[in-house]
């Protein structure tokens, strides 16, 4: 059975063999009933070919089953001020990607949400403990609310993964048109190493010209419930965060960095929904790079770096059937031994909503190109196939 066959198959197995989500249980406790407290699972399940990686000498396709994500997470409130979150992850790791195949079966069991929430109005909100800073949408959109498969592999900040540890002070003003933000992360945590012990500050807002976009966090697709158009625009700084010469301790600098971006998604009577949101995003450590010795964290991926993504997508009036596409181009300060290397990214793929994004099934093929050839990395294409459950 070839390939596509069998991805059919898995896909419509998926779809006849999964039952209608539900909302977790809740429990309500304390006097008058204040007290709330929720449980909810989400899992990600994949099926992922790639086109090259495999055999002994790297030619061959490899195809692997995996959970993307894993998670149960724990809701609480008090009254009207305060609330808690807490989320945990059982995170095995995927051996195949769109940059590279890997071996083995590694697991880790982590906390990777902890956020105490307390709100005075919708103008003043203060969040303390781990969770996502609040820089880029990419990282804020939230990853069980997707419009394409899944965010940008790129967009990641240097030292850090999705969240991090600290305070942000947010609100909405002016009815939910205006949204300020504000952060004091750890940023890299690592006095040790790093040239001095600083936190990572961030500062975001945006207007929401249609409907608001009001909560901490945002949504990649809406499915034609709301009219929306917000553009966005955050600044980040961390000083003393890496050295040029990590063997002689010289050549202290900042990390600087800045985004812009848009999203706009409309519903048209009787066409469809209409979606399409993009940003550029640039990552500055200075000329760590080039230095004798740098700092590992200001290369690869995750290291200095400037680029853009674009997505689309287009939603069906009468069918939960949505189709998207995504284009971006990154260039690296040094990826994969390679100096300003750049890096070409293209996916299309649909949803398939059978109950909202609780039930979802989702198809997408990629192709990855780099400008230069590297010491390791290669051009590759993969097909994943996933099947998406919320409880």
């Amino acid at each position: 059975m070839t390939f596509f066959k069998a991805a059919v198959c898995a896909l419509t197995g998926m779809i006849l063999s999964a039952g209608p989500a539900l909302a977790g249980p809740t429990l309500e406790f304390g006097p008058e009933q204040q007290g709330k407290l929720q449980l909810d699972y989400t899992g990600q399940f994949q099926l992922r070919y790639r086109d090259t990686g495999g055999g002994p000498d790297g030619t061959d396709s490899v195809t692997e089953f995996g959970f993307r994500r894993n998670r149960i997470a724990l809701m609480g409130a008090w009254g009207e001020h305060f609330s808690l979150y807490v989320q945990t992850e059982f995170l095995e790791f995927n051996n195949v990607s769109a940059l590279s195949v890997g071996s083995g079966d590694a697991s880790t069991f982590q906390l990777i949400d902890a956020a105490m929430r307390f709100k005075a109005n919708d103008q003043f909100n203060v969040w303390l403990g781990k969770f996502k800073y609040g820089f880029t949408r990419e990282n804020l959109e939230a990853c069980f609310n997707p419009l394409t498969l899944d965010r940008s592999l790129f967009i990641r900040a240097p030292y850090v993964v999705t969240r991090d540890l600290g305070v942000s002070v947010w609100g909405n003003l002016a009815g939910g048109l205006f949204q300020y933000r504000f952060d004091g992360m750890n940023g890299r945590d690592d006095a040790t190493l790093s040239p001095k012990s600083s936190l990572r500050y961030t500062a975001r807002a945006h207007v929401s010209l249609l409907d608001p976009e009001s909560g901490y966090g945002y949504k990649g697709t809406y499915l034609g419930e709301k009219k929306v158009l917000t553009v966005g625009a955050a600044y980040q700084y961390e000083s003393g965060i890496a050295f040029a010469d990590t063997v002689n301790k010289t050549g202290s600098v900042d990390y600087k960095a800045w985004t812009v971006d848009a999203f706009l998604e409309y519903p048209v009577s009787g066409i469809g929904t209409f979606t399409a949101s993009g940003a550029y995003v640039d990552y500055d450590m200075g000329d760590a790079y080039k230095g004798a010795s740098p700092d590992a964290g200001t290369l690869g991926i995750n290291g200095a770096k400037n680029g853009w993504y674009a997505k689309a997508g287009y939603m069906l009036p009468n069918l939960p059937l949505q189709l998207f596409g995504r284009a971006e181009q990154w260039t690296f300060a040094q990826l994969d031994g390679v100096f300003d290397q750049q890096v070409d990214a293209y996916s299309g793929g649909l949803n398939y909503y059978v109950r909202g994004q609780d039930l979802k099934v989702t198809a997408e093929y990629s192709a990855l190109a780099f400008d230069k050839p590297g010491v390791s990395a290669s051009d590759a294409k993969l097909f994943v196939v996933q099947l998406q459950l919320i409880f």
